[in-house]
């Protein structure tokens, strides 16, 4: 069996996500076909996906130019196992603020009971790293990227935390979707995305 998931691929960190699914998949010992997603018939090719890190508002817009946005909500709404990282987070909210200003207007699937809020730890320089605590990784701390990074403010009653800081929730589950403020895929350890592929997507 070959299981297929996909990566929207319309800006942000694609080729880190392709290469963290295919490492995950070799150390977990499954076999799997790395899918960009660019057109809404590719939704249903796939097992699962992720959303990577990037400019939110880049990668609604053109999800929703390509006529992505609909089929990808309801493929998730359907169930299809879920990542969302950084800017990630914020298209699978339901709702997206600005650290400074109000309620920011953009494209969101809107599949995910959360409210974020985008650039929560300032800009580009702003960058750092650190060890957090999540449970469902098991002991040993996990080095975290932030990156431009949003934080989630508010969580619906189905949501799941996975990972807190004192600023805030910064990972969290929901059924079949699982989102983070920081970027799994570029600390060189796979276990976010073995637990994802085990636990969430139950591919494995």
């Amino acid at each position: 069996m070959v299981v297929n998931i996909g990566v929207l691929g319309f800006q942000g960190d694609i080729e880190e996500h392709v290469e963290a699914w295919r490492n995950a998949s070799e150390e977990l010992g499954v076999k799997t076909n790395v899918l960009l997603v660019k057109k809404a018939e590719q939704v249903k090719q796939i097992d699962a996906i992720s959303i990577p890190g990037g400019e939110s508002t880049v990668i609604g817009s053109l999800s929703e130019r390509m006529r992505v946005m609909g089929a990808l909500k309801e493929a998730i709404l359907g169930g299809l196992p879920t990542l969302g990282t950084c800017a990630g987070l914020i298209v699978l909210a339901k709702r997206s603020k600005d650290a400074v200003v109000t309620e920011k207007t953009q494209p969101l699937l809107g599949v995910m009971d959360v409210e974020v809020e985008r650039n929560h730890f300032g800009r580009q320089n702003d960058s750092f790293e650190a060890d957090l605590k999540i449970p469902v990784l098991g002991e040993k701390p996990f080095r975290a990227v932030f990156i431009r990074a949003p934080i989630i403010t508010r969580t619906g009653p189905g949501v799941e935390v996975l990972a807190e800081m004192e600023d805030g929730i910064v990972a969290a589950r929901q059924a079949n979707i699982v989102s983070t403020a920081f970027h799994p895929e570029l600390s060189g350890d796979t276990r976010f995305h073995k637990y994802f592929l085990k636990d969430v997507a139950k591919l494995v």
